[in-house]
């Protein structure tokens, strides 16, 4: 195929994948399936490998495209951010409305109410259709460039849609996550015992801000517009109305909120603020509140802002909802990894459109600050919070023989004495292999979807073969017979045979799946896969030192930790080894990697990379690395055969590089291997 070829087909396949990109996360419309979708990028990240010199800036691989960055660099906003002044009641919103009339001198006008999305500002600069940077708000002067982190979420366009598009625009909104996408995240957290983030609005400020773009990209940030700003020289397009800029938006590729509407007057205005204040609880994102806009631009730049605040906008602000109720009992949850949680049983009460019976107490620091009794009357919110919590307590209610609610000191199952966290705010069960919610608990885990993916076994079948006295351990459900699940209530011949099916359908998963599946503390499923891939089998990483498993890249020497203490723990070895035996898989397939590979120029020589290149981020280079034959080095040794050197590299490597001869090459020098 002839080079112009080549770049041609790259520029058609980054568009085609941009257009399917936007019809699955802007437009909830897509044409085509994620086979074939992934078979399309598949292709498109091979070519691009061969010939990174057409890697476009707006292609769909470039998402997360750059390195780690050491320091966020900061820019002035063109025109400030402001803050919005808030309200908090219907006769506030109404002294708006009177000075608005003051100020437009009763001349007709309309209002835009949109709903406030609880997550971050940011502001996005797009020159000639393209995104050139973007940046926090910060002190509404001054923000800090996070572009490589905002290219990582789908929702935004890096290369505007259509022809009509002005030379210069700037697009502020909302990055946020939903609550579902956050449940996912704080239940995988749960399971690889750590800490849950504590809400939806600081998981995406905070995501933001991290060093990392892959890491940004993990976690599936999202993306409402809620203001275009053209330049005042702009001859290209006239856009005269908040309204009508959305859809301009809608036309560039943005995924604008449905729920955004045109009211005529103040009437209508109230009519969309009561609207929303049990209803907005339907959505997957939180909102605390309703932004008020003067629809028309002319009419805006007539009413001006303070040094503060725009005058022709408001924030209307909605209490968190609280309701009072009586505390009955607190029970105390074990988890998979012996994590004591507290949690109180309510009277059941209405709160946000659902009646609750349960609210978290998080943990026994809790307890103690609230000062809870038996029986006390109590207030409980969601507020930012996707479970109700308890927020405070009527004492003036209490009763006087009420009794302080004390902290477990033994496990409510096995009665074994509890001990604290390292970080001291959690109580937990160290009998590990023995307490039944975290036997029952490694199970469930073992069979999930994107562990073993057992589908015809759940949790209420992983717990009623532990009380029949099947299982004990994962290595058990290998041992299952026919005649054992007959013999169980509600287990019917069809049903018992899915089951034994299942069960030996999972003895094909792959071995990063099956190390993930294993339960190891802060092994995830990343974690897993990149340990898999760089040991290639479970004898290699059980026999690797932590210093040599905290150089696998991105692997810290936490999780180091952890796994060479799995692999002395005699319940992991015996684990695996019955697992084994069960024809479980407990080695990479390096046929499957071979046939993945794009050529074999790099057959025999072994890489490492160090600093920030143009053209690579540090993975897209190790992967192009192994896709052409090579092999990836976890630190420099005289094995190493080139150490391809970025900017701002690592004074260590090249020192160490240049005390044992090893070769340096530039990523130039790099490409060219390739060609």
């Amino acid at each position: 195929m002839k080079t112009v070829d080549i770049q041609e087909k790259i520029v058609k396949l980054a568009q085609l994948i941009n257009e399917h990109n936007h019809r699955y996360y802007v437009q909830n419309a897509p044409v085509i399936s994620d086979f074939e979708f992934d078979a399309l990028l598949k292709e498109l990240t091979e070519l691009e490998a061969k010939y990174p010199e057409f890697i476009l800036p707006d292609s769909p691989t470039q998402r997360v495209g750059a390195d780690i960055t050491k320091k966020f660099p900061t820019i002035e906003h063109e025109v400030q951010m402001l803050s919005l002044d808030n309200s908090y009641s219907i006769q506030e919103i109404k002294e708006f409305d009177e000075r608005i009339q003051k100020g437009l001198e009763s001349k007709h006008y309309e209002y835009t109410c949109e709903l406030k999305i609880d997550g971050l500002a940011i502001s996005i600069v797009y020159e000639k259709g393209k995104l050139k940077y973007a940046a926090t708000r910060g002190d509404g002067k001054i923000g800090e460039v996070v572009t490589n982190n905002v290219k990582t979420i789908k929702t935004i366009p890096l290369k505007l849609h259509g022809d009509n598009t002005p030379d210069y625009v700037e697009i502020r909104g909302e990055v946020y996550i939903t609550k579902s996408n956050f449940e996912k995240i704080n239940q995988n957290r749960i399971e690889i015992g750590e800490e849950p983030y504590a809400n939806p609005r600081n998981f995406a400020s905070g995501t933001l801000k991290l060093q990392d773009p892959r890491e940004v990209a993990k976690r599936k940030l999202d993306f409402f517009p809620y203001f275009v700003r053209l330049r005042e020289n702009e001859t290209k397009l006239s856009i005269k109305t908040q309204y009508e800029s959305f859809e301009w938006l809608k036309k560039w590729g943005f995924k604008v909120n449905p729920n955004i509407e045109l009211c005529k007057n103040l009437t209508e205005v109230e009519k969309y603020l009561t609207q929303w204040q049990t209803k907005r609880y339907t959505l997957d994102y939180e909102t605390d509140g309703v932004v008020v806009k003067i629809n028309d631009y002319a009419q805006q730049s007539i009413l001006g802002n303070t040094s503060k605040f725009p005058r022709w906008a408001i924030a209307y602000k909605y209490a968190a909802e609280q309701v009072e109720t009586v505390l009955q009992s607190v029970s105390f949850q074990v988890g998979r990894t012996g994590i004591i949680t507290p949690v109180a049983n309510l009277s059941p009460v209405q709160l946000g459109g659902t009646v609750v019976k349960r609210a978290t107490l998080h943990n026994a620091q809790e307890i103690k600050r609230l000062d809870l009794h038996e029986q006390d009357t109590v207030f409980i919110e969601k507020g930012g919070e996707i479970i109700p919590k308890v927020v405070r307590v009527n004492v003036e209610k209490r009763k006087k023989t009420a009794h302080p609610i004390v902290f477990l000191t033994h496990c409510p199952e096995c009665n074994t004495p509890l001990q604290v966290s390292e970080t001291g705010i959690h109580y937990y069960c160290p009998n590990s292999y023995q307490c039944p919610p975290q036997i029952v608990g490694r199970i469930v885990h073992f069979v999930r979807r994107n562990a073993m993916d057992i589908q015809a076994i759940g949790e209420e079948k992983v717990e009623q073969f532990y009380k029949a006295g099947l299982i004990r351990t994962p290595a058990d459900l290998y041992k299952i017979k026919m005649e054992d699940l007959l013999k169980l209530e509600r287990f019917g011949k069809k049903l018992a045979e899915n089951v034994i099916k299942g069960i030996e359908q999972s003895k094909t998963q792959p071995f990063e799946r099956v190390l993930f599946a294993l339960g190891i503390r802060y092994v995830g499923e990343t974690v897993a896969i990149k340990l898999a891939h760089h040991f290639k089998d479970i004898d290699n990483l059980f026999n690797a030192k932590a210093e040599e498993i905290s150089q696998v890249y991105e692997i810290g020497e936490k999780i180091a930790q952890s796994v060479t203490e799995a692999a002395k723990n005699p319940y992991y070895t015996q684990l695996v080894q019955e697992l084994k035996q069960a024809g479980l898989q407990f080695k990479t397939d390096e046929d499957k990697i071979q046939n993945t590979l794009v050529s074999n120029k790099l057959q025999g020589l072994t890489f490492l990379a160090t600093g920030t290149m143009k053209n690579f981020s540090r993975e897209q280079i190790e992967k192009t690395i192994r896709e052409n034959g090579g092999k990836v080095a976890s630190s420099i040794s005289k094995n190493l055969s080139y150490l391809i050197v970025g900017n701002e590299p690592g004074e260590s490597k090249i020192k160490k590089a240049k005390e044992l001869n090893v070769k340096m090459i530039s990523e130039e020098e790099f490409i060219n291997m390739l060609k």
